[in-house]
């Protein structure tokens, strides 16, 4: 842990400050609250509205009250949500470390090339059908396609010399537009129809028939990943100031990267595992949420994964009730909400900055 010296105070100054910052209990109370409320919403809402009392009774119960809608809210509709929110807390906290360690609000899984290269690796298993490692296989593909393009990513800056945002960013863009490439050559060989069509369905990011085996897959490594990244908040908001200014408070920043970094990408693959590439959430939740609780990452990370969690549980509620009786791709809602959202909160900076100018 690095020292609490002026320069690490200050570290935080790189990022873009909230109006008025709010405290740690009011940070996360307030994402806690629309969570719990949207996951009711999701679990009771759809084609067959279930009351909330007969909700809570299935979910007390596991599905055992007798009730008649119990089995459709405890095996059906509850992974589902669960997955949701955990899929929405990762990429949220993902989104807002990689922030920090490339010094730019623009940073996410999507940017820097970690999504697509999950999806490559998980593709491969879905294509080949490899099964070595029995359920845990379609995971494991997905975080080593992840972790390689993080290593591919560190070893071109380090050849380089060159960590600048700037230069990081374009690598990943770089890294991601050739791992797209490769999914796309996977596809078009795989051997059955039937493959590429859950190939191309999984690509684009959705929750549909998500059980409880999805959600064994995934938790504990967004549970363990996650939790490192909150304990690094220190080191994150030295970071923010550069390698040199984050090396003089004692930091060894080439192995902090590297923790980081991999351990997003062992988060990031999980979740894309379970979810496919879904965009958006890690890119616009800390970007959003910077602009409410402040840039430090003590209060920033547990708020992102909170309200990225409800995000995402939102999202895919309005995947299955806006068009209903249609039901959308969840990626689809998460698109069609951050792309509008981020534009703005890219005007609202850029005027910002022309003010001061």
């Amino acid at each position: 842990m690095p020292p609490n010296t002026p320069a690490a105070e200050s570290a935080v100054a790189t990022q873009p400050l909230a109006i008025r910052p709010l405290h740690l209990p009011a940070a996360l109370a307030i994402p806690a609250g629309v969570l719990v409320l949207a996951s009711l919403a999701a679990v009771s809402l759809g084609p067959v509205s279930v009351p909330w009392s007969d909700v809570l009774s299935a979910v007390t119960t596991r599905g055992e009250s007798g009730l008649p809608h119990a089995a459709l809210v405890w095996d059906v509709r509850m992974p589902r949500v669960l997955v949701a929110a955990l899929v929405g807390a990762a990429l949220a906290v993902v989104g807002a470390v990689m922030q920090a360690v490339f010094r730019n609000p623009l940073a996410d899984p999507g940017i820097t090339g970690v999504s697509s290269g999950a999806a490559v690796g998980a593709v491969t298993v879905l294509v080949t059908g490899t099964s070595v490692f029995g359920a845990a296989t379609l995971p494991l593909g997905a975080f080593l396609g992840a972790a390689v393009t993080v290593s591919v990513l560190l070893v071109i800056t380090r050849l380089r010399r060159d960590t600048s945002p700037v230069t990081l960013v374009l690598i990943g863009i770089t890294l991601g537009s050739f791992c797209s490439a490769l999914t796309a050559v996977l596809v078009a060989n795989a051997p059955e129809d039937s493959a590429v069509r859950s190939v191309m369905f999984w690509v684009n990011g959705d929750l549909t028939a998500r059980v409880w085996s999805d959600i064994h897959l995934c938790a504990v490594p967004i549970v363990a990943g996650t939790a490192i990244l909150l304990s690094r908040h220190r080191v994150l908001d030295a970071m923010l100031l550069g390698e040199r200014t984050a090396t003089s408070l004692g930091i060894d920043v080439p192995r902090q990267q590297l923790l980081l970094l991999l351990t997003g990408a062992l988060v990031t693959g999980a979740a894309v595992a379970v979810a496919g590439v879904i965009g958006f959430v890690g890119l616009v939740v800390p970007h959003a949420v910077r602009l409410i609780v402040g840039p430090r990452h003590a209060v920033l990370l547990p708020a992102s994964m909170l309200t990225g969690a409800a995000f995402l549980v939102l999202a895919d509620l309005g995947a299955r009730l806006i068009f209903d009786p249609i039901v959308l791709q969840t990626g689809t809602i998460a698109a069609l909400v951050g792309s509008p959202v981020f534009g703005y909160l890219v005007l609202r900076g850029s005027s910002e900055q022309e003010a001061h100018a």
